[in-house]
């Protein structure tokens, strides 16, 4: 039987936009982040400005590789307006394993915000700071296309489904306060939750540990 085709052709096209989407992201991730060693503290700092997605978790892997005999900590400071869960994911994972041996400290500056899928990173820091002035973007996680990166509406089963599985793998096995994550979930619902650094630290959140 010969192949359709008209489906080699949809096929050839959809995996063209994909390898686009894929080596946009790597290159838009070359500019995204440094890396700076601070001898006199023991630490390396690897900074992400950008979305999430590819290569940052490449990028904080490659960052371990080279520094883990040289710094007893990681400091990883974020400015982000979210991106791929699946990337997410992967920086999670990666953070995970630095963990096992060495510090992770997880910062969001003064100019800064951390939203969406960032937050979840940014929880993974043993040690959290943020300024007061830095954002905080919570909501429900959503479905995107994976051609466009456009939202997608999925059904209200569907979606009440794939939120308690964002809030029990990412938030429920955090630090996050329990009563404080409950009164969350119960806002989010249709809408994006914006906090400041102080008004987390204020609300005894347990997300910002300290204001700096």
């Amino acid at each position: 039987m010969k192949p359709n085709p008209i489906v080699l052709i949809i096929v050839f096209v959809l995996l063209a936009a994909a390898a686009l989407r894929f080596e946009d992201g790597f290159k838009r991730g070359q500019d995204n982040f440094t890396v700076r060693e601070d001898k006199a503290a023991g630490a390396v700092h690897f900074t992400w400005r950008g979305a999430i997605e590819y290569p940052m978790s490449q990028k904080l892997r490659d960052t371990w590789r080279d520094y883990r005999g040289e710094a007893d900590t990681v400091i990883i400071d974020l400015h982000s307006p979210g991106g791929s869960v699946s990337e997410g994911r992967a920086v999670i994972e990666a953070i995970e394993r630095i963990r096992r041996t060495h510090t992770v400290e997880t910062r969001v500056g003064p100019i800064s915000f951390c939203a969406s899928m960032c937050v979840p990173i940014y929880l993974q820091g043993s040690v959290r700071r943020a300024a007061p002035s830095a954002r905080f973007m919570f909501h429900e996680p959503s479905s995107r296309d994976a051609i466009t990166g456009e939202r997608v509406d999925t059904p209200e089963f569907e979606q009440r489904w794939a939120s308690r599985q964002f809030v029990a793998r990412y938030f429920e096995d955090s630090e996050m306060d329990p009563a404080w994550r409950e009164k969350l979930v119960t806002e989010w619902r249709g809408r994006d939750i914006w906090k400041t650094g102080r008004e987390l630290v204020d609300e005894r959140a347990n997300v910002v540990q300290i204001l700096m």
